[in-house]
């Protein structure tokens, strides 16, 4: 298995868009990168697993919600270095929109909470850069719309 924490190669993560009712499903992160900050739910990718699989799996281990994955629709790395200038995670990226199928929110696995977001709530919420863009990207918030963004 390769490892997230000061890893040989990048390692691909996988997440999940998901709107329901004008929210969107956000996940408060519990392990790094980001500890603690919000963004959207996904993981790490498994072996022999298609974005799809491994986008529904991660949204129902993070929040207990079953999803149906579709397309691509946001792609980035994100990249930590630590004090002495190595590299600690480097991670591409691929979220997905996904439609909601069936479950209650609550927070698992590597997500400290789980819930539905509203776009007036966004402001305050410590959030990753890269959800800022993502939401902004989408069309869930509008340009001018502050967010608490933190670095990854």
């Amino acid at each position: 298995m390769a490892r997230s924490e000061y890893p040989d190669s990048p390692r691909v993560g996988v997440g999940a868009v998901v709107l329901r009712e004008g929210r969107i499903l956000l996940v408060r992160r519990g392990v790094p990168p980001a500890l603690g900050l919000w963004a959207i739910p996904g993981g790490a990718l498994e072996l022999g697993e298609s974005l799809k699989e491994g986008a529904e799996r991660e949204i129902l281990e993070e929040t207990g919600i079953t999803i149906r994955a579709g397309d691509p629709v946001f792609t980035c790395d994100v990249c930590e270095w630590d004090g002495d200038g190595r590299i600690r995670f480097h991670y591409v990226i691929v979220d997905l929109a996904a439609d909601y199928v069936s479950g209650e929110v609550r927070g698992g696995d590597d997500a400290l909470e789980a819930r539905w977001v509203a776009p007036e709530e966004i402001g305050d919420l410590p959030a990753t850069k890269t959800t800022l863009k993502l939401l902004r990207q989408i069309g869930f918030i509008h340009l001018s719309a502050t967010m608490s963004a933190q670095p990854e």
